[in-house]
């Protein structure tokens, strides 16, 4: 029987770095590289491998990722690993889904320790996220799965993972959900399917996008924030440029009483829309009153995030506003998040 054909796209990360003279890390490993140091990979599958960039995944851009959706959807194999830094990998990742409904496994995987550390944990990511994508399992429930991430012999929805420690080996998690699979000797263990509803909705609203990315501002919202921030941005020319809003609010979806009017003005003037800064949801609809509530920030027009963490709002409401969609529409889709 043949092996099944993956296609490896890197675009770098700290899973592609090398010490340069000083010892400083530096990119510099492409896909040949990250490949030629997982021999057991040939036994898997046909193996073909693409160096898409060598930069960290903090100076990646939505466009980046736009393009590399459409070279996903062009390649003809049967399942696909992405490599990169762990930095944004839950927004790249994100963003991916929002932007591929395919019948293959499509697998996004880093690394948190370095190459010139003691037991890297680029190698045996990049073994497990290619071991996922030529499973059976996963591939005839690909579409189902849509785009997943692989970290520490642990397969998670794109849409829940969060990395929740900066340096730690077992930094990747998914508070809501758990994983939808662990790797346990040379096995893929699948334990649940994601609930991808409010994703299925929202794709026929992104059949045309925008080639002009739409700068979204992201703003935490903490103890005593008097929203100076966001009434700058309300009379400053053009708004600064911004066309969007994401508030990573407090609790159930509360903001301090001293802000919400300025919250409600911006809400007028561009499209705002509220998340919860505690990484998750869903938030609360209707439970507590006062000027400042939920009730109250809901009635003041600000769009409700649902579930999303905010960094995953920001990339919603920026599909949103690449697809041309008004406040309503966009309300619409995020409602779809709880």
């Amino acid at each position: 029987m043949s092996k099944p054909r993956i296609h490896i796209l890197a675009l770098g990360g700290t899973i592609a770095t090398r010490p340069d003279a000083t010892g400083a890390m530096q990119m510099g490993l492409g896909a040949d590289d990250l490949v030629a140091a997982v021999p057991r990979l040939a036994a898997l599958a046909e193996v073909a491998a693409e160096t898409v960039s060598r930069v960290g995944s903090h100076s990646l851009s939505f466009d980046q990722i736009h393009a590399l959706a459409a070279k996903i959807r062009a390649l003809e194999v049967d399942g696909v690993v992405v490599t990169q830094g762990t930095d944004t990998l839950e927004e790249t990742g994100f963003l991916l889904d929002l932007l591929l409904d395919l019948d293959i496994p499509v697998v996004v995987t880093a690394a948190m320790r370095n190459p010139a550390l003691t037991s890297p944990d680029g190698p045996g990511n990049l073994l497990a996220a290619v071991r996922v994508a030529c499973d059976p399992w996963m591939r005839r429930h690909a579409r189902a799965l849509g785009v997943m991430a692989v970290m520490l012999d642990e397969v998670y929805a794109v849409a829940d993972v969060q990395k929740a420690h900066p340096t730690r080996l077992d930094a990747f998690v998914a508070p809501q959900t758990g994983p939808l699979a662990a790797l346990v000797e040379d096995r893929v263990v699948p334990m649940s399917l994601p609930v991808r509803d409010a994703i299925v909705a929202a794709r026929p609203r992104f059949a045309s996008l925008s080639a002009a990315t739409q700068p979204v501002a992201l703003f935490w919202i903490s103890l005593d924030e008097p929203g100076r921030v966001l009434e700058a941005l309300i009379e400053a020319p053009d708004h600064l440029g911004y066309r969007g809003v994401v508030l990573g609010a407090m609790g159930g979806g509360h903001l301090p009483e001293r802000m919400s009017g300025t919250a409600g003005r911006l809400a007028g003037i561009l499209p705002t829309v509220v998340s919860p800064r505690a990484g998750g949801g869903p938030m609360l609809r209707h439970t507590y009153g006062g000027p400042s509530s939920e009730i109250a920030v809901r009635e003041a027009g600000l769009i409700w995030g649902g579930r999303l963490h905010p960094l995953k709002a920001r990339v919603l409401l920026e599909t949103c506003l690449r697809a041309g969609l008004d406040r309503a529409a966009i309300g619409e889709v995020f409602d779809g998040w709880g």
